[in-house]
């Protein structure tokens, strides 16, 4: 199966080809065929489905068992910054936000090298930018989920990356912090860099550019009108996802969030103006 996301083959950022992932005696992600292009890619599946191990995939952070990740040349920039799921601080961790950020500067000058004031600029916007910029004092384990997630995705804009990827960067994050990083994600898109969000959330990812739905393998990929519909949903939570009628579906994803409503809605996926899901209604 061939999934390409629908743009032209000269606007591939990344591009995956014949790749397969094996741990122990399981494959745990099958990529044929697969281009990403700039603007914001959800990546969407149930847990266990892949979304991790993509992103890993495209880090190079872990090895192929066969296939191929290419990122497309850019020049002397550094290409992929990725910021991974949030977690707990230690306590014991004595290092302030301001030196999280500037660890992204590594990237670049390497581990031990004098930051030029170019450095200092990138790191000073990057936590303008995500509303941090009182707290590079403050040590790390001080700090709440929110103020610590968004530290991280700090020092992810201070690589100065061409590619951003997110995995799951909201995920029980409070209300202000979930707006800034939202925020950041719009303005990646609109400064024409890829960004690629793993996320449970389909309404973000009705909002993105494209979606990669992912089940172990690509069940579907493009517009998020066309991965989304009701059909490729079954395909890739099987029963997990539920029909109440009216031609609207909630996916029960087995993940326990800070609300009560653990479903999330098609939204605004692949319908019509009166809020029906056409996909659905052939289904019946």
């Amino acid at each position: 199966m061939t999934t390409n996301l629908d743009r032209p083959p000269t606007a591939s950022v990344i591009t995956f080809t014949d790749v397969r992932v094996v741990r122990g005696d399981t494959t745990v992600l099958t990529v044929e065929s697969l281009d990403i292009g700039a603007g914001v890619t959800a990546l969407i599946g149930p847990n266990g489905s892949g979304k991790s191990t993509l992103l890993h995939a495209i880090a190079g952070l872990l090895p192929l068992t066969t296939g191929t990740v290419e990122v497309a040349h850019g020049g002397d920039r550094q290409r992929v910054a990725y910021v991974l799921q949030a977690q707990p601080a230690a306590a014991h961790l004595l290092i302030t936000a301001r030196e999280v950020v500037a660890l992204g500067r590594s990237a670049d000058r390497g581990p031990f090298s004098r930051l030029r004031s170019s450095d200092l600029a990138l790191i000073d916007s990057a936590m303008e930018r995500l509303e941090i910029g009182d707290l590079g004092r403050r040590h790390l384990a001080e700090l709440s989920g929110g103020q610590r997630q968004r530290v991280f995705v700090a020092q992810g804009l201070a690589q100065d990356a061409d590619v951003l990827m997110l995995d799951e960067p909201t995920a029980g994050l409070d209300l202000a912090s979930s707006q800034s990083i939202r925020r950041i994600i719009e303005a990646e898109r609109k400064a024409g860099r890829t960004v690629i969000v793993a996320t449970h959330d389909l309404d973000e990812a009705a909002d993105s550019d494209a979606v990669v739905l992912l089940n172990k393998s690509v069940i579907a990929a493009g517009r998020p009108s066309d991965a989304l519909s009701a059909r490729n949903l079954r395909s890739a939570y099987g029963g997990r996802v539920l029909d109440l009628g009216d031609h609207i579906i909630t996916v029960d994803d087995g993940v326990h969030h800070d609300h009560p409503d653990h479903d999330h809605h098609v939204g605004r996926s692949g319908v019509d103006e009166h809020g029906r899901h056409p996909d659905l209604h052939d289904e019946h």
